[in-house]
Parts: structure tokens; C-alpha cells; sequence
């Protein structure tokens, strides 16, 4: 695979997912225990926004950009993500959100398939004890690290898409996962290129029992061949996660210029 997501950090799929992320960890944090994240495709961890690769697809201007001066107040975690993202061309990706947002009795493991990806994600890193990244499959790698000993946490999929049959190796991935942490919550992001093939995956986990789930799709005006909608589903989500997302989303509507849906959905 060639993927980089150098071309499409801080896009408004980026936007959304970081901004869900942020909201669930703030929540894990409400209790004394430890908690666990796992992140099954870590990418590099940061971004430059003024190099080769934002600059050739353009993605942040219809994303993060557009964020940088919205006026106050603002939902606990769209602030959040204004002082962790949006200040500079420098721009974290998941696995550097999740760090910094760790206390010291927390842990991050951060999955890369590909090594100069993986190598430059452990240099972000490397300031934080308790993140640690792996080089490998993150499909193969996820059900082997669960239930984590902490047995709280969040289990992030956020895959390349590039695969013709990326949702069936996504959905076999995450019942093997379901089956080991059942507890955890899984937030997971997927494009919506093909509404029936999303639906069709989204179906299929909602089979596996879970008791709540939801699902966010967002959509904007993109040039042909680009990503114009993408979606979340969220498994076991958060008390109040529902109603501080939709704060949210009211708030990324107009300056995305962006039609957005949130959805809960019964197991």
C-alpha cells in the first residue's frame, strides 16, 4: 500500500474523528482507574500542513483551516481540539492527541504496518513512558492485545481504505476484537463512498451485541475523486458522548459549510 495520510491530515473526516477521540478520553478520565487505547493504524503522528503533501491535495483548507478563529464559547471538546490542532501548521494525529491527553497511569499502543511511518511515530512518541508503538499488521495485531490488563479503554480503527475488501477484513478485525473486550469502546472511521457497503458494515457490528451504538456521517463539497463524506461508528459510547457530539456538529455545520447526521442505534 502507498497510503500516506500526509495528503488528507487535517481534513474535515480528520476534524470529526479528533474531536470524538478527545470527547471519549475526557470521559475515560472522569474515573481514578487506568485506561487503555489502542490504536490499530497509527500513521506518523504528525503533520506538517505547509509541506509536499498537505499542500498538493489542499484537504486542510476545508478542514482544520477553516476552524482557527471560530468565536466563543465553544463544546469542551471542540476547544479541546482548537488548542491541541489548531495552532500551527504542525498538525497530531491520533496517537499524538491520545498522548498528550494521557495521565501518567494510562497507556497508548499505537499499531503502524508501514516501517518509515512507524519509525517517525515513535520518535513523536518518545516522550511519553507510557506510549509505545508496534510495527504490524493492525488487523492481525488488535484481538491479540485484548482485553487489555487495565480492562478499560478505547480501541481506535481508522484503516487506509485502500483495499477492495477493506470493510470485510475491518469487520472480521473487530469481531475478533468484540469477542476478547466487549467493555471497551471502539470508535472507528470508515469513508462513505458507497452508502450500502457502509450501512452494510455498520449492520454487521451492530450484530454483535453491543447495547448502544451510534453512528455520525458528515458531507461536504469536494472536487471530483476527492472525499466528500466520511462516518464514525461509535461502539459503547460514552454517557452524554450523544449530546456533546451533536453540540458539536451544530457548530462545524456552517463553518465546514458541511451536512452532518448523528444517529443512535440499538444492538
Amino acid at each position: 500500500m502507498n497510503y500516506r495520510h500526509g495528503y488528507h491530515a487535517g481534513n474535515f473526516a480528520d476534524v470529526v474523528k479528533h474531536i470524538a477521540l478527545i470527547a471519549i478520553l475526557t470521559h475515560l478520565k472522569k474515573k481514578d482507574t487506568p485506561f487503555a487505547v489502542i490504536d490499530s493504524h497509527g500513521g506518523r503522528g504528525l503533520y506538517d500542513l505547509a509541506g509536499e503533501a498537505a499542500r498538493k491535495t489542499g484537504e486542510a483548507a476545508n478542514g482544520i483551516d477553516r476552524l482557527r478563529n471560530l468565536s466563543t464559547p465553544l463544546p469542551p471538546a471542540l476547544a479541546a481540539y482548537l488548542a491541541l490542532a489548531g495552532q500551527g501548521v504542525s498538525y497530531p494525529g491520533s496517537p499524538l492527541i491520545t498522548a498528550r491527553l494521557l495521565r501518567p497511569i494510562d497507556r497508548l499502543v499505537a499499531i503502524e504496518k508501514q516501517p518509515e511511518e512507524a519509525a517517525a511515530l515513535h520518535a513523536v512518541l518518545a516522550p511519553w513512558r507510557k506510549a509505545t508503538v508496534e510495527v504490524a499488521d493492525g488487523y492481525a495485531r488488535l484481538p491479540r492485545l485484548l482485553p487489555p490488563p487495565e480492562r478499560r479503554g478505547l480501541i481506535l480503527v481508522d484503516p487506509p481504505f485502500e483495499a477492495a475488501d477493506e470493510f470485510e477484513q475491518l469487520a472480521a478485525a473487530l469481531r475478533a476484537a468484540w469477542r476478547r473486550f466487549p467493555t471497551g469502546i471502539y470508535l472507528i472511521w470508515y469513508p462513505l463512498k458507497a452508502q450500502g457497503a457502509a450501512e452494510a458494515f455498520v449492520g454487521e457490528m451492530l450484530a454483535t451485541g453491543t447495547a448502544a451504538a451510534l453512528t455520525i456521517e458528515i458531507a461536504i463539497e469536494a472536487a471530483e475523486g476527492k472525499l466528500s463524506r466520511a462516518g464514525l461508528l461509535v461502539l459503547n459510547p460514552p454517557y452524554g458522548f450523544a449530546e456533546e457530539m451533536s453540540a458539536v456538529l451544530a457548530r462545524l455545520e456552517p463553518a465546514l459549510a458541511a451536512r452532518t447526521r448523528l444517529e443512535k442505534r440499538a444492538g
